[in-house]
């Protein structure tokens, strides 16, 4: 099979390194990738915003098979022209990405089929937000409505910050996303993020993981893309995700089908785990990032054997297979980030780093200046470790982060600490 993954980051470059072991496959394409992903597939110059010109790129090098890595693309309709034009698509149609696309549809369609979530209401003008703020008080949950990078949701203790949130949204810090603007109360609990591939009627479970989204140790500071995560989580116990499947996915997926929007792809259910049981945070339409790169260490199976299965409606024929091991993944991001991040800062010891047993440097925000390898992104590398505990993969991970010689790069020092701290009690 020919393959085209469109991405440019750590969660690509992870799933390029695994396409890339797949006997079924003839030729890997990456559009734009990074010098990670050069390792395993051809970088070409494609603009994954420009539909017209995918399809044409597909026809030309007989593409079987898109796996589209970012939701931008899906939000922007790219599975619909692929479709269109014959050009079979891993990930969801443009109507279907609105459960990512737009939080403001999410929750209608979770008050609409039931779904546990927090209760919440949506507004297109900051007057009406701030007089419902004062309703309720803090604390609170702001979020723009559409996609913001990660970057949209303010977790608001007080009514000064929650209305702060809100007028950041109405003047324009999200451009479009904050248009609209979701509150809903903060729940309390822990986090965790589950995940389904789906043909628009199976959904497969397909791992579970725990991500890190403050910048700072202690799980203080401004949220981000996300600065390390780990697989298993241990909070999703079999009958905690028996009860996501039954209360959450397969709602949503009849939901999707009835409305004429049949959900293919990888849903990426965010959970909080509270007392009364797994509540929906957000849904997102594609692998998460750092999650996928500590999925893809633990998978078993060939996983374009599974990607065939759910662009072919034959996932009931299947199942995810995962190694015991924890995966760990400790994201380096530049200086600056979640600001602005300091570019071009030259980074070394990435294949000393990568030697060891068990790990694996996933590029994330690279490029190369003539043989340099420098920094072009926000969150740059990804150092991921598996081993047979999640404090080993730890231990391994940072050892590893040790090695890279890197001054314009930091990361947090306590990515993994809730299982650990569980390893601790055992």
């Amino acid at each position: 099979m020919n393959v085209l993954l469109i991405g440019s980051g750590g969660r690509e470059h992870a799933l390029a390194w695994k396409l890339a072991a797949s006997p079924m496959l003839d030729r890997l394409f990456a559009a734009p990738g990074n010098p990670g992903i050069a390792q395993h597939a051809v970088c070409v110059a494609l603009d994954a915003g420009d539909n017209n010109a995918v399809v044409a790129f597909c026809k030309d090098k007989e593409i079987d098979l898109v796996v589209v890595g970012p939701e931008a693309p899906l939000v922007a309709g790219l599975a619909d022209a692929l479709n269109a034009a014959g050009i079979r698509t891993f990930g969801p149609s443009a109507a279907a990405a609105r459960l990512e696309g737009s939080k403001g549809f999410t929750k209608d369609m979770c008050a609409r089929y039931g779904i546990p979530t927090a209760a919440g209401q949506r507004f297109n003008n900051a007057v009406k937000a701030k007089a419902y703020l004062r309703q309720v008080g803090a604390p609170v949950v702001v979020k723009a409505d559409g996609l913001a990078a990660g970057k949209g949701v303010t977790v608001a203790e007080t009514l000064e910050q929650a209305m702060a949130a809100v007028e950041e949204c109405f003047e324009g810090a999200f451009g479009e996303a904050g248009a609209e603007v979701v509150i809903e109360e903060k729940l309390v609990g822990e986090e965790a993020s589950f995940f389904c591939i789906c043909d628009g009627t199976t959904a497969v479970p397909f791992g579970t993981a725990q991500d890190h989204k403050a910048v700072g140790e202690g799980d203080t500071g401004p949220n981000t893309g996300g600065m390390g995560a780990y697989s298993p989580a241990p909070v999703m116990t079999e009958e905690t995700t028996a009860r996501v499947m039954r209360e959450i996915v397969e709602p949503t997926l009849k939901g999707m089908a009835e409305m004429g929007s049949p959900f293919t792809g990888v849903l990426f259910v965010g959970l909080m785990i509270t007392a009364e049981g797994p509540k929906l945070i957000e849904f997102n339409v594609r692998f998460g990032d750092p999650e996928c790169q500590v999925l893809m260490m633990r998978l078993k199976d060939d996983l374009l054997v599974l990607l065939n299965a759910a662009v072919d409606g034959q996932l009931s024929h299947v199942s995810a297979r995962w190694r015991d091991e924890a995966a760990l993944t400790v994201v380096m991001a530049a200086k600056g980030y979640p600001g602005t991040p300091e570019k071009g800062t030259e980074i070394k010891g990435v294949e000393e780093a990568g030697a060891a047993e068990g790990v694996r440097i996933i590029h994330a925000g690279t490029a190369l200046d003539g043989e340099r390898l420098v920094a072009s992104g926000g969150r740059v590398l990804n150092v991921t470790a598996l081993a047979s505990t999640v404090t080993d993969a730890r231990d391994a991970a940072y050892a590893a982060v040790d090695l890279i010689d890197w001054p314009g790069g930091f990361c947090r020092r306590d990515i993994g600490w809730r299982a650990v701290a569980r390893e601790k009690r055992v």
